[in-house]
C-alpha cells in the first residue's frame, strides 16, 4: 500500500496556489474570518491545506507580529516590514514537529477515530467510527476555552465535517456562533451539502478545484516512484483530478482491473461467464480489499461515464478512456436506452453499498452487477 504522510504531517502541497493565496491574503488583511469551509472533491489535498494553514497561523500569529524588521539600510532608513509570501513552514520547525506528532495544545482535530473499545488495539486492527461523535466536538470546545500559548491563535480542524452526527453538528454550530477570540475553525468537506445550512452560512467558503492531470502525474512520481511513466499517465487520466484516487487505483491494481472489466464489457450482450467468475474470484479473496474497492469504483464509473457521455452527446474518450475503451462503451451504450442504463447504474450502486454495509458475498455481488449489465445490453438486441 502507498505510504504517504497524514495531512497534519505533510508540509508539501502542489496545485492549489490560488486557494493558498486567498488564505494568505485574508491573514495579511488583519480581518481573518473565524471559520472556513474548505470543500472540493476527495483526495485533492483539502485537509493538507487546512493543516498547512493551521501550522502557519500557530507559527506567525497576527500579521503585525509577523513583520520582520530587516534593520536599517545603508542610508539609515528602516526597510518596510516583510510578510510571508506563502503558507510554507519548514518541516523541522518546532511547532511543525509538535503538530505532526499531534501534540500542539492550540490545535484541535475533530475527526472519526477508533471505536472506544478498540483504542488500545493494534492500529491495523482498529475499527473506525462511522460518524464524528459529539464528544469529539465538545473536547475541542473545551480546549478552545483555554488561553492560547503566547497569546496566539487557537485552531480547530474538522476533517470530514459532513460525517458529524446531529448532536456533533449542533455542538459545532454553537462554537461557530460564539467563537472565542483569536480562534479559527477550518472545516474540511467533500460533501458540503450534507452540512447544516446554518453551519455553511457561518463559514467563509473556499472551494478547491480538482488537480490538473500534470500535477497528479507529478505527485504520483513523488509518492509512487516505482510506477513507470506510462502507468502514471494512465492513472492520472482516470483519477478525475484526485491524487488520492490515483493512489488508491494504483494500490488496488486499477489499470489491470480496468483492462479486465472493459474486456468483459466488450463481450456484451454475451457475457463470458468463465471470465466473469475469474474476475469476481480475484475480488473475493480475503486480502483483496483494495482490489474490491477499485473494481467497485471502476464499474460505477464506467456506467456513470457512459450515461453522462450519452446525455451530453460526447465520447467517453473525453473522460479519460483510451480510444479502444471509448469505442467499447459507445457500442454498449447503443444496445439499450439511456434510461435503462441509468436504472442499471442506480441498481449496481445500491448493490455495492449493501455489500459494504451488510457484508455480502463480494463474488456474488460483482456477478450480479455484471448480470444486470448483460440483461440491459440484451434488451436492445
Amino acid at each position: 500500500m502507498t505510504e504517504i504522510p497524514l495531512p497534519r504531517q505533510n508540509p508539501f502541497l502542489l496545485g492549489h496556489e490560488r486557494a493558498e493565496a486567498r488564505l494568505l491574503e485574508a491573514w495579511k488583511s488583519g480581518r481573518l474570518p473565524h471559520a472556513w469551509l474548505i470543500n472540493g472533491p476527495r483526495g485533492i489535498g483539502k485537509a493538507t491545506l487546512a493543516y498547512r494553514f493551521a501550522r502557519f497561523l500557530l507559527v506567525h500569529g497576527n500579521p503585525a507580529d509577523a513583520a520582520v524588521d530587516e534593520g536599517p539600510s545603508m542610508f539609515g532608513d528602516a526597510l518596510p516590514p516583510a510578510l510571508p509570501e506563502t503558507l510554507e513552514v519548514p518541516a523541522d520547525h518546532p511547532i511543525a514537529r509538535r503538530i505532526s506528532a499531534g501534540a500542539h495544545p492550540d490545535l484541535h482535530a475533530i475527526e472519526r477515530g477508533p471505536v472506544p473499545e478498540d483504542r488500545n488495539k493494534d492500529p491495523d486492527k482498529r475499527r473506525i467510527q462511522t460518524v464524528i461523535p459529539v464528544d469529539a466536538v465538545r473536547a475541542a470546545g473545551q480546549g478552545m476555552a483555554l488561553t492560547a500559548g503566547d497569546g496566539g491563535w487557537r485552531v480547530v480542524v474538522v476533517d470530514g465535517a459532513e460525517e458529524m452526527n446531529v448532536n456533533a453538528a449542533n455542538a459545532l454550530l454553537k462554537l461557530l456562533e460564539e467563537p472565542p477570540p483569536r480562534a479559527v475553525l477550518l472545516l474540511v468537506s467533500h460533501a458540503p451539502g450534507r452540512l447544516l445550512p446554518t453551519i455553511r452560512s457561518r463559514c467563509c467558503q473556499l472551494r478547491m478545484a480538482p488537480l490538473a492531470a500534470t500535477t497528479v502525474i507529478e505527485l504520483l512520481g513523488r509518492y509512487r516512484p516505482d510506477l513507470g511513466a506510462a502507468e502514471r499517465v494512465a492513472l492520472a487520466a482516470i483519477a478525475d483530478g484526485s491524487v488520492g484516487r490515483a493512489l488508491a487505483l494504483a494500490d488496488g491494481d486499477g489499470l489491470s482491473i480496468k483492462r479486465d472489466l472493459v474486456g468483459l464489457l466488450s463481450d456484451l450482450p454475451n457475457l463470458d461467464m468463465a471470465a466473469a467468475h475469474r474476475f469476481a474470484d480475484r475480488l473475493a479473496r480475503r486480502e483483496a480489499d483494495a482490489a474490491w474497492r477499485t473494481a467497485v469504483d471502476l464499474t460505477s464509473r464506467c456506467l456513470a461515464d457512459m450515461v453522462a457521455a450519452g446525455a451530453r452527446g460526447e465520447s467517453p474518450e473525453s473522460r479519460g478512456y483510451s480510444p479502444e475503451e471509448a469505442a467499447c462503451l459507445d457500442r454498449l451504450r447503443g444496445l439499450a436506452s439511456l434510461d435503462r442504463w441509468v436504472e442499471v447504474w442506480e441498481k449496481t450502486s445500491r448493490l455495492f453499498a449493501q455489500a459494504d454495509g451488510a457484508n455480502l458475498d463480494r463474488k456474488q455481488v460483482m456477478l450480479s452487477a455484471l448480470g444486470s449489465m448483460e440483461s440491459a445490453a440484451r434488451s436492445g438486441v
